[in-house]
């Protein structure tokens, strides 16, 4: 066993490098994944429930989109794929997961439109119509909150955040927390024991 976890810069474990399978608004995707990165084996339940009920972006959603803490890809994927006149920003602190997003981006035909980055390397000036995210809630309370208080002023006026959180670990209270940050919070959808939230100014 290694101490890696999932938000680890440069993970040390073995690549051992496998496929993920999954369905979404009819389509499939084949993506590559690796031990190193958050839920390697499969697609999270979490990021499915997400990508499920959220309300996903269609072939007029132009500007920027931000799928915040990327993992392999799968966010990034949907996203571009869906989304053909947006281009798709994919942030995570993890290298291998970013090799993998970008090799993913590649496979699908969507990496002209698919900007592969670390947190420090988002434009400072840019904001996204769009933020999507299965936040990395074992990073405790405190880390969260920063997390969220850097990327959701990120928001452009008129734009939305989508996030998905377990309720057993604190889907209910991260719901709250928002609204007492001053952001008008919706519990757009609960299933399997997740909340999906809809974040707007």
């Amino acid at each position: 066993m290694t101490g890696d976890h999932y938000f680890t810069a440069e993970p040390s474990a073995p690549a051992q490098p496998r496929e993920v399978r999954f369905t979404v608004a009819g389509r499939d995707y084949t993506l590559a994944s690796s031990a190193g990165v958050f839920s390697a084996n499969r697609l999270d339940l979490g990021t499915a429930v997400l990508l499920r009920k959220g309300e996903l972006p269609g072939p007029a959603t132009t500007g920027a989109l931000l799928d915040l803490g990327c993992g392999f890809g799968p966010i990034t994927c949907t996203l571009a794929t869906l989304a053909p006149a947006a281009t798709v920003w994919a942030v995570d602190v993890n290298e291998r997961a970013r090799e993998l997003t970008a090799a993913n981006a590649t496979r699908l035909g969507v990496a002209d439109r698919v900007r592969v980055a670390t947190p420090d390397e988002v434009p400072a000036d840019l904001d996204f119509a769009q933020l999507w995210s299965n936040p990395p809630i074992r990073i405790g309370k405190d880390g969260l909150h920063q997390l969220l208080r850097r990327w959701l002023p990120r928001l452009a006026p008129d734009g939305v955040a989508w996030l998905v959180v377990a309720r057993h670990l604190g889907g209910d209270s991260l719901h709250r927390w928002l609204g007492d940050e001053g952001w008008q919070v919706e519990r757009h959808a609960s299933q399997k024991g997740f909340r999906v939230l809809r974040v707007t100014r």
